[in-house]
């Protein structure tokens, strides 16, 4: 595990984002659970703080209160190797969220995320500027990435 660690601050709605989070990426599951104890503010039994495992990537989601808001200018950028990956996660990530182009979406939860085939990243950073610029102007053209379109347009077709 890495010594970084995203931590999403939520509302009350911390412990649904992380089963959902869990349940949408390979190689997941939830770590450890605090819960709140009885108090005039909580019920009590409620996930205070999450830990979670994301593909190999540890989070923390905190049950925080309405005092901050999650930000589109944090993302999480996913690698998918193929389209069937690319459109399985877009379909989940984006279900109850916002599609925001280029690939980028929020979620139902606030929480934005790129779901970015690697493909994509090979060709932009192509020494062709000519087969970059037409990749670049294909993906700025969807919202959901797809991969045959950018392979023509890096074709020239």
């Amino acid at each position: 595990m890495s010594k970084i660690t995203p931590f999403l601050w939520f509302d009350n709605n911390g412990e649904e984002a992380m089963n959902f989070y869990v349940s949408t990426f390979k190689n997941s599951r939830v770590l450890k659970v605090a819960r709140f104890g009885k108090k005039e503010d909580v019920p009590g039994g409620e996930v205070w703080i999450g830990t979670f495992v994301l593909d190999g990537q540890e989070f923390c989601a905190l049950n925080g209160g309405p005092h901050y808001k999650i930000c589109p200018g944090v993302s999480f950028y996913v690698k998918c190797e193929t389209q069937a990956e690319v459109d399985d996660l877009w379909s989940k990530l984006a279900a109850g969220g916002k599609p925001q182009g280029c690939g980028w979406l929020e979620d139902k939860f606030g929480v934005t995320w790129q779901i970015i085939p690697t493909v994509l990243t090979a060709m932009l950073q192509d020494k062709d500027l000519a087969k970059a610029g037409r990749v670049r102007l294909a993906m700025l053209k969807m919202m959901k990435i797809d991969i045959p379109a950018l392979e023509a347009a890096y074709a020239g077709k």
